[in-house]
């Protein structure tokens, strides 16, 4: 049986209930009436069950998905702004006991070299990261309780957040490590991580048991009631994502929205944030041997009913994306997305003679590049890290996003990061831009004793002063 409420896995993300959803979607497809009744519900800005978000996803009627598409960006500019959120990965280890078939760290390839960073390297990594001019990190292991056990990880946020490097620091560390205890999440949340992050791969449960045939990630169940442990251990922003392309996409959305529903019935608040990858090439790793891939169109169109369907949540695009389709899938729905991004164990610091990627990376732009891309088109790209270190997460977050009051924070705290990126970072090519955008958009700050609180910390931030928040 169907239970949103329930803690079992094979409940909330049932297969019977997705099978009659896609079987309900594609016999409404053409329903005009429906669609419409749907698009008037989602105006309204408080989201769609799985049920009735699949029926936009399979739309064919044109006029109706240019109104989906046009709703999404709005919703976006409703609750984000033109901000986007910058962050970058950083590897730890790719030693990995798992045999998932899609990722080169499997257990059983012998092609890629395997590593592990020491407290030091950590630190040559976070010194080119802070170069780079970043402020907040996705820590990534491959799972391996010998060479890569919880003591490391902490070990190592302890090291990334102790590092003081001329002006930079690291303000939030997320984690996206292999599912576990409710008392190693307690240790990460002691460890004052950001998000927790954990990405299903897959909803359908038979294909996950293919794609995952060996080592503790073969446990679906475990594996997919995580966030569940994750919140009962006291961490509140938990960020959920498939990989596209290992099972057919109308599956995975609506298992992906299924899980969101299930954290808000039992947790009193859905994911943090959204991932939405895309299978890449990677040594051993051929996705022509994946027969679900999906085309640029159907991405976008994901992208934007996903927005609707959840319109409080963060939405993230990575660096296996292009310019070209991250470009087109910003005003969608996306919020944060990497720059200048490795996907090797220690690969800022120096290049690896050998590769040891995750995947391939299609954008390879600097971070620089990608500010000023960003500029171009208009957005502020934020170096935000405030409603962690101010403890606006979880609920406290949510009812702020659903309120609309959140914005009293965002731009505020956009602005004066990307001041301190131009002023640190940024090539005199970027400065510039940044410099006028800001004149800009300083004045469209809506209360005028925030604006002038902004300008006056401008005017700090200039004379050498740092880390200023709302």
């Amino acid at each position: 049986m169907y239970d949103r409420k329930s803690m079992k896995a094979d409940d909330f993300i049932n297969h019977d209930e997705i099978m009659e959803t896609l079987s309900y979607a594609e016999a409404n497809k053409n329903n005009r009436e429906l669609i419409e009744s749907l698009i008037e519900k989602a105006k309204k800005r408080k989201g769609l069950e799985h049920r009735e978000a699949a029926v936009l996803l399979d739309c064919t009627i044109p006029d109706l998905n240019e109104e989906i598409f046009r709703l999404a960006n709005e919703i976006k500019n409703d609750f984000y702004g033109n901000r986007i959120v910058m962050f970058a990965p950083l590897y730890l280890s790719n030693y990995c006991v798992n045999g998932c078939v899609y990722c080169p760290y499997h257990a059983k390839n012998k092609h890629i070299p395997r590593k592990k960073l020491t407290q030091e390297e950590i630190k040559q990594e976070v010194i080119a990261l802070m170069d780079m001019g970043h402020k907040r990190l996705a820590l990534e292991t491959g799972e391996d309780p010998v060479n890569c056990p919880i003591d490391y990880v902490l070990e190592s946020i302890k090291t990334i957040y102790s590092i003081k490097h001329k002006n930079g620091e690291i303000r939030r560390v997320n984690v996206n490590i292999a599912a576990t205890t409710v008392e190693n999440y307690r240790k990460l949340k002691e460890a004052g991580i950001g998000t927790y992050i954990l990405f299903q791969e897959t909803y359908n449960k038979e294909s996950y048991l293919k794609l995952h045939p060996t080592g503790p990630k073969h446990d679906y169940n475990y594996h997919t009631e995580a966030m569940d442990r994750a919140m009962e251990g006291g961490i509140d922003d938990v960020g959920c994502g498939v990989l596209f392309g290992l099972e057919l996409y109308r599956y995975e959305f609506t298992g992906l929205l299924m899980h969101a529903e299930h954290l808000e019935a039992v947790h009193g608040v859905g994911p943090h944030t959204i991932s939405v990858p895309r299978i890449r090439r990677a040594d051993d790793i051929d996705p022509s041997a994946f027969d679900n891939g999906i085309d640029d169109d159907t991405f976008a169109k994901i992208v934007a009913c996903i927005r609707i369907a959840v319109p409080y949540t963060g939405m993230i695009i990575s660096t296996r994306e292009s310019q070209a389709t991250r470009e087109r899938v910003l005003h969608l729905g996306i919020s944060q997305i990497s720059g200048g991004s490795r996907t090797s164990v220690g690969g800022y610091a120096e290049e690896e003679e050998e590769d040891s990627s995750q995947f391939e990376v299609s954008d390879r732009r600097s971070l620089d590049e990608v500010v000023r891309w960003l500029i171009g088109m208009g957005y502020t790209p934020s170096f935000c890290t405030a409603c962690y270190r101010e403890g606006r997460t979880g609920d406290r977050f949510m009812s702020l996003c659903k309120s609309g009051q959140i914005q009293n924070c965002c731009l505020p705290n956009a602005l004066m990061t990307l001041k301190e990126y131009l002023i640190d970072y940024a090539s005199p090519e970027t400065k510039k831009a940044g410099d006028e955008m800001i004149l800009r958009e300083v004045e469209t700050i809506p209360n005028e004793n925030a604006r002038r609180i902004v300008k006056e910390r401008l005017g700090l931030i200039e004379k050498g002063e740092r880390d200023f928040r709302f």
